[in-house]
């Protein structure tokens, strides 16, 4: 059935809530634009004027086609190369949605994203739709087709499981900009004294390669381990040089509302290192060098304002 002009700007209306929830709902802003499309080409063929809401059937469709991509990427991930994070987006992106609230802006966090692979596939959804989009729980009982006493009880469940016990440090681009530039100077300096006193004592490290350029494969726990780790990662080589195509500048930046470092080397982006700052110091590292996970940050990078590289040739 031909879409007429009124049912492809609903559709376009809705688009930007749809890539959130469901790049919350994935972790993956290319998995999220492709279920978008998909709940596209379903509203293309519904008989839309069966569709009293707009807005809830087109939720509702996304949202189940999320669950069926997530049920199917826990085998897929099985057989990753190392470890796998969520796919990282700068901060200001539409993909991340609303950030009006704290909860809002935690819930796209790579804390909270990379738990909230821990949760079951409703548990995750029913915790994003309410916890990042506000709908109470009537609506997510309809939207996921459970009860609405089940969806509290999950909901509960969900908001257990992510309990870090950490308290994250909002930051904005000057706080971003100076945590990043304490961090590079304190790896790439002589002592490792000063690196390690930047990190809480349980801090962990996690770097993805995704098997195309090389990664450590298992976490790091505790400030030193992940010190000497970072300092033998920030020691320059030609060989390091030749895995990303040249010699990277290094800025600083906000990736997913947390301090991070972006490494580009002839105008794209082949490395991120996101800071997950609290109160007490960086309590998590997270290296993102999986090319397949870099496009949408790389294009979004290449067009917004920055500040002059921290460091110009590495």
């Amino acid at each position: 059935m031909l879409l007429g002009s009124h049912e492809v700007d609903l559709f376009e209306d809705a688009r930007a809530r749809l890539e959130a929830i469901a790049y919350r709902l994935l972790g993956s802003a290319n998995d999220a634009e492709d279920a978008v499309q998909d709940t596209f080409l379903r509203w293309q063929a519904a008989d839309r004027e069966q569709v009293r809401t707009p807005e809830a059937w087109l939720t509702r469709v996304l949202t189940n086609l999320c669950l069926n991509h997530l049920t199917s990427a826990r085998a897929r991930r099985e057989t990753y190369v190392g470890q796998w994070l969520p796919e990282p987006v700068l901060t200001g992106d539409r993909m991340l949605g609303p950030a009006d609230t704290l909860e809002q802006r935690e819930s796209v966090s790579m804390a909270v994203l990379m738990l909230l692979e821990r949760l079951s596939p409703h548990e995750r959804a029913v915790y994003v739709l309410r916890e990042a989009f506000g709908y109470s729980h009537a609506e997510i009982a309809e939207i996921v087709n459970l009860s609405e006493p089940n969806c509290q009880q999950i909901y509960r469940r969900a908001k257990q499981h992510l309990s870090t016990g950490h308290s994250r440090t909002e930051v904005d681009r000057a706080t971003a900009h100076r945590i990043a530039a304490e961090f590079l100077a304190a790896t790439a300096g002589g002592e490792i004294e000063p690196l390690v006193g930047l990190l809480t004592a349980d801090a962990t490290g996690i770097a993805d390669g995704g098997g195309v350029l090389p990664a450590r494969r298992t976490p790091i726990g505790g400030a030193l381990a992940v010190a000497r780790y970072l300092r033998g990662l920030f020691r320059p080589s030609e060989h390091k040089r030749g895995w990303v195509g040249g010699s990277p500048a290094l800025y600083a930046g906000v990736v997913n509302g947390d301090p991070a470092i972006l490494a580009q080397v002839d105008g794209r982006l082949v490395g991120v290192i996101m800071l997950e700052q609290t109160p007490d110091g960086i309590t998590a590292v997270h290296i993102h060098a999986n090319p397949g996970k870099l496009d949408r940050l790389s294009r979004a990078w290449a067009t917004a304002e920055h500040d002059e590289p921290l460091l110009e040739a590495w």
